[in-house]
């Protein structure tokens, strides 16, 4: 009679088999999306949406989503941001392209993916380069691009949404100077929540497994992640809104930020559709999760 393996090594061989099987999938792939980006944009867009629903397969990643990306309409996506299994997932949700952060253009291998996807990428510093990157968006939104911002410009650990951050709303709005976003732009909001966890609620002990925030180190993050099992995952995407419905940029902010909240509570609580929801806007001190709290990370390592 042979002994069963422990939790830890079937945790470790699930790991193992997931990266097995991803890097199987993504690099006979990597050629086959260069090609269309030379050859059919309509096919580039689409080939990542395909890929990431098989990436999320593998990952053990169940999807439930309710609402949909407008079509045949260029969109800006505002999404909440919790991890770096965000991109998966919301790719795998819709054709989409992600707005990231320079620094994702300078990390080995994921930053090659992330041009594969036509991310565009925005160095948050420089106030020159912001404008360099909304022509950009601008230019990506007239060829009918579906775009993702996270605008809270920041990871968190997924039960709260931090304040918007509205440089590049501004620049797409049609009123802005030096060019905008074309009139029939619309703007929809993206909810994310990692519910369950192997089937179970995923509680605030729980949550540094899921959540990469603070200052978690992103291998072993992934790691433990990997190893811990299979996740469902809840979307709820808002309704298309003409960016023109709104005077400025601090008005599109203040909507899209009162949706996300909503969106949220509804599907971390289950609250019907139909349900009325209040929320809060954190104070200022609560606004970001507390760089100690990524130390709970550590014992799932």
């Amino acid at each position: 009679m042979t002994d069963a393996p422990a939790p830890h090594d079937t945790g470790k061989w699930r790991a193992i088999w997931i990266l097995a099987a991803f890097a199987a999938l993504t690099l006979p792939l990597m050629p086959v999306q260069a090609i269309l980006l030379r050859t059919s944009m309509r096919a580039a867009r689409r080939f990542p949406h395909w890929y990431h629903r098989q990436v999320c397969w593998i990952l053990g990643i169940r999807l439930s989503i309710h609402g949909a990306v407008a079509r045949d309409t260029p969109v800006l996506v505002v999404a909440n941001h919790s991890t770096w299994l965000d991109i998966p997932v919301l790719s795998a949700m819709a054709p989409v392209s992600f707005i990231a952060k320079k620094e994702v253009g300078g990390w080995p291998f994921v930053s090659q993916l992330a041009r594969l996807q036509r991310s565009v990428f925005v160095d948050r510093t420089r106030r020159t380069a912001v404008g360099e990157t909304t022509s950009e968006m601008t230019a990506r939104l007239t060829q009918g691009d579906a775009l993702v911002l996270f605008a809270e410009g920041t990871s968190s650990d997924g039960l709260r949404v931090l304040p918007l951050r509205t440089s590049l709303f501004g620049a797409v709005m049609p009123t802005a100077k030096g060019g905008a976003a074309p009139a029939h732009t619309v703007v929809q909001t993206c909810a994310v929540v990692y519910g369950e966890l192997h089937g179970l609620p995923i509680g605030r002990a729980e949550r540094p497994l899921v959540g990469w925030y603070g200052d978690m180190e992103m291998g072993g993050h992934a790691w433990s992640l990997l190893k811990a099992g299979p996740l469902d995952v809840r979307i709820l995407i808002g309704p298309p809104v003409a960016l023109d419905a709104f005077a400025d940029r601090k008005a599109l902010s203040r909507h899209l930020e009162a949706e996300l909240r909503q969106s949220v509570v509804r599907l971390l609580r289950s609250i019907p559709a139909d349900a009325p929801v209040v929320v809060t806007t954190p104070s200022p001190e609560l606004a970001r999760p507390r760089a100690v709290v990524a130390k709970q990370s550590a014992k799932w390592t």
